[in-house]
């Protein structure tokens, strides 16, 4: 029986997993496919909530343990396991022209550099970005991650120390009393474990229907394209009405996404794909030279004002939940790890907990 059993091997819990074991924790996973290809394979990895001043503080005093952590969480999952994540400090650009003061306050309160650049000093920074605004809110230490590249370093970490991860064992059910899980049943048997932490994005809350006070989370589609571009073409990442546009090192560009309430369908649309791609190449014309290489869809873990539930269940002493990210699981990813294992092995916790509790109200 291990220590710990986490449900869901996406990058909230194989950060999750990582987090306990580093502490010593004989930590096992449960993955009902393939490793974090979901919504953690799918996403753009920009270390910053979308117009972050938005959000309520809770989401915020995540993000900054994302935004100081990530340099060096890559950095030594490069040198542990070869696999580099790519962080890049390529900057965020931003267009809220109504909502300056807010994300100026926000920047301020939270300690990060902005900066009001003008037209002219855009076509300098972005020249690829054709007829842009006549101004943009600048956040140039704001980095990025490439999703698939962390994802593979994580998985990589976790077996270099010893944590198993059972992929392919999706779980259909709990063996429970009013206080405990004594078992999570998959058709290859039950696992038991001291504490069992559910990490399952966006189907937490089916998973855990039958359980009482599960977490109200949803899936929410995003659609996106990756252009197959060169380097240096796109310099920085640029977010314009719910639009962004990402370019990686080596020279790919992503570009979405969208927000649909499709259940859980993560089919693909040619409406949505021929709308990205227009926009794209209306704002980059340069990527008219260069083809859309694919085409996707995810399904965010949606909880009520984005706030994720990160917090030992009301009723059963043993059971945790770290999930309901929606569209901020790379940049909240690293605080909710830390704060669920402080929660799971009772330290003091690196947040305030209350916020992400399963009973805490959600605007």
């Amino acid at each position: 029986m291990s220590d710990v059993l986490v449900i869901g091997a996406g990058i909230i819990g194989l950060l999750s997993a990582r987090e306990l074991s580093m502490a010593g924790a004989d930590v096992t996973l449960l993955e009902r496919a393939e490793p974090a290809r979901e919504s953690s394979w799918a996403g753009g990895g920009i270390l910053s909530p979308l117009y972050a001043w938005r959000y309520p503080d809770s989401i915020s005093r995540l993000a900054v343990i994302g935004h100081q952590t990530y340099p060096e969480l890559c950095q030594q999952l490069h040198h542990d396991t070869g696999i580099d994540p790519e962080y890049t400090r390529s900057g965020l650009f931003i267009l809220a022209p109504e909502e300056q003061t807010m994300a100026f306050n926000w920047a301020d309160h939270w300690g990060y550099r902005i900066s009001l650049e003008q037209r002219p000093a855009l076509r300098e920074l972005e020249p690829a970005r054709v007829h842009p605004p006549e101004s943009l809110l600048w956040l140039p230490d704001i980095g990025q991650v490439r999703n698939p590249r962390l994802v593979k370093a994580l998985i990589k970490d976790l077996a270099n120390r010893g944590v198993t991860i059972h992929s392919h064992t999706p779980v259909t059910g709990f063996e429970h009393d009013e206080q405990h899980v004594r078992q999570v049943l998959t058709a290859a048997g039950g696992f038991s474990a001291d504490s069992i932490v559910i990490c399952s994005g966006a189907w937490t809350g089916q998973l855990a229907r039958t359980l009482p006070t599960p977490p109200e989370i949803r899936p929410v589609r995003g659609q996106m394209l990756l252009f197959h571009a060169v380097p240096g073409l796109i310099r920085h990442m640029m977010l314009e009405e719910n639009r962004y546009i990402i370019p990686r090192r080596d020279g790919r560009v992503l570009f979405g996404s969208t927000l649909e309430e499709a259940g859980f369908d993560k089919s693909t649309t040619a409406a949505a794909g021929e709308e990205l791609t227009q926009l794209a190449r209306q704002r980059f014309p340069i990527l008219e030279k260069y083809p859309v290489e694919k085409h996707w869809a995810g399904l965010r873990p949606a909880a009520p004002a984005g706030v994720p539930y990160i917090a030992r269940h009301p009723q059963m002493e043993n059971l945790y939940f770290n999930a309901g990210h929606y569209r901020n699981g790379v940049v909240l990813g690293a605080g909710s790890a830390q704060l669920l294992a402080d929660l799971v092995l009772q330290r003091k916790t690196v947040v305030d907990p209350l916020p992400y509790a399963l009973e805490a109200p959600r605007g």
